[in-house]
């Protein structure tokens, strides 16, 4: 009985292992069929051009360029993203009435106004200078 036991603990042991293994290489197929279609995506040249555009802020001739900057003349940061839909949870997710209240309160008190610059009514290309 012992030499029983002892048998089919290896062999449990090894089946084990051989799903590990089989789980790693379904992982790995996803993450190379991930890793091929972004190297597709890149070969076209439409979203080589997006993302030179929204990561280096690269644009075309004939476009025109421009930054939205802070009082102090430094460019605003903006850092947009989407949370993960099964990140939110019950106990995350704000109560209704609580945010409602908020607004209520902040509509019957607004903010002290500070002094700020006028706000640009029109943009004004530069003017084209030929070389």
């Amino acid at each position: 009985m012992v030499s029983y036991a002892s048998s089919m603990r290896a062999y449990l042991q090894q089946r084990e292992h051989i799903q590990s293994l089989h789980a790693s290489i379904v992982s790995s197929k996803a993450d190379i069929a991930k890793l091929e279609r972004e190297k597709k995506r890149w070969s076209d040249p439409a979203y080589e051009r997006a993302m030179a555009h929204e990561r280096l802020g690269w644009v075309l001739p004939g476009e025109i360029g421009f930054q939205v900057i802070d009082l102090n003349g430094k460019p605003l940061d903006h850092h947009d993203s989407l949370a993960d839909p099964g990140a939110v949870t019950q106990s995350s997710r704000p109560i209704w009435w609580k945010t409602a209240w908020g607004s209520m309160k902040a509509a019957g008190n607004p903010p002290e106004k500070t002094q700020q610059p006028e706000p640009v009514t029109r943009i004004r290309a530069p003017k084209n200078t030929k070389r």
